[in-house]
């Protein structure tokens, strides 16, 4: 018998709701993933890797072209410079640089700062290390960060803080000072930060996306990680990337380089032709801003209250006018009698705290997304 080394883990929300979706035959607002198909040209390009014999082993630090188009993009919009050899490396997915990098941080008995609600790979990637996670809930319903609760938090175990930003869940986005505060809190401690930003182009209402890689002053403390799967509406490629310090890159790369060491190449060399035209992410915002409108407008019609949305492709909404059902059993309940998933807040709680609220997808067609609001009417 295998003595589990993750005894409290069982199958993600996400794919019990995904599965519940499939047998209910409901429209699936629950797994973050668009139900709309990528732009022809990137496809294009992939299709011409293909059949081009770009089909070998890529570098294990990622196709050049593509970490140097990386390097300006994060030049030209923070004024940030990452050396695109040393300082940027390609990955299988986001979750997989989140996950080496806390394979290459953490030590059993070392403390992870996570704020909650979080993404639910952080806590089990720290414990599969040995490491304890100590949480710290988001004040409800603005899901602001309390500072103060921070700093006496950290002490001499605390190795990493991990931010979501944009954060999902909550669709919450940082703020100027709030990096300013974290840039403090990293000065005056020993501990690095983790910055998914994966969401960093999907930011609403004209609020511009606060990265960390704007903090110079302690730049040599903090990993940022990105998706073009998310970028681009291609979850499935797996592809993703990150920056740190040469330093911190170099023993990153020593985890890497022993898990999936290299990332699919065509998709590399199909994904670096179509970002030498900034059009193609700096206008997302626009896109999702549209589906936003849409769908919250469509949820306002309904006795769901809908809370604030300022980035990602989710948003969230408190149904105790509706239902006293804890929100998992709600969850259920509205996928197989309304014949919509979606996904209950508290699954994003260490102790699965319930304030009655849920999450909706809304990166989905149009029609998707109405027919999903014509279900909810009868709530």
């Amino acid at each position: 018998m295998i003595k589990s080394k993750l005894p409290n883990v069982s199958t993600t929300i996400f794919s019990v709701m995904s599965q519940l979706a499939n047998e209910h035959q409901a429209i699936n607002l629950a797994q973050g993933f668009p139900d709309f198909n990528a732009d022809s040209e990137l496809i294009s390009r992939l299709n011409y890797y293909s059949t081009q014999n770009y089909n070998q082993y890529a570098p294990m630090t990622g196709v050049e072209k593509l970490r140097v188009l990386l390097s300006e993009k994060y030049s030209n919009l923070y004024q940030s410079d990452y050396d695109f050899q040393n300082e940027i490396n390609i990955t299988s997915g986001a979750s997989q640089a989140i996950f080496n990098v806390i394979s290459t941080l953490i030590h059993p008995n070392d403390e992870v700062i996570i704020f909650e609600p979080a993404y639910d790979l952080y806590q089990p990637a720290v414990e599969l290390f040995g490491g304890k996670i100590v949480p710290i809930l988001l004040k409800y319903p603005e899901y602001s960060i309390d500072f103060e609760e921070l700093k006496q938090k950290i002490n001499d175990k605390t190795k990493l803080i991990i931010v979501n930003n944009p954060n999902n869940p909550t669709g919450k986005i940082l703020s100027e000072n709030d990096l300013k505060q974290f840039e403090q809190i990293l000065k005056d401690s020993n501990c690095y930060l983790l910055a998914d930003e994966v969401y960093e182009h999907i930011t609403f209402d004209g609020k511009s996306h606060q990265s960390f890689a704007k903090l110079k002053s302690v730049k040599d403390k903090v990993f940022i990680i990105g998706s073009f799967g998310k970028l681009f509406h291609i979850t499935g490629w797996k592809i993703g990337y990150i920056l740190a310090e040469k330093e911190l890159m170099k023993e990153f790369r020593k985890c890497h380089q022993f898990n999936t060491f290299s990332t699919h190449t065509p998709s590399q060399y199909a994904i670096a032709d179509y970002l030498e035209n900034p059009d193609h992410y700096l206008h997302l915002n626009d896109f999702f801003q549209q589906k936003r409108d849409l769908f919250v407008k469509g949820l306002a019609l309904t006795n769901f209250e809908v809370l604030p949305c300022e980035g990602t492709y989710f948003v969230s909404a408190n149904y105790a006018k509706i239902s006293d059902l804890s929100d998992e059993e709600f969850v259920k309940q509205l996928t197989i009698k309304n014949k919509v998933a979606t996904i209950p807040i508290s699954a994003f709680y260490h102790h699965k705290t319930d304030n009655k609220v849920i999450r909706f997808c809304f990166a989905k067609k149009d029609e998707t997304l109405l027919m999903a609001l014509e279900n909810l009417k009868s709530l």
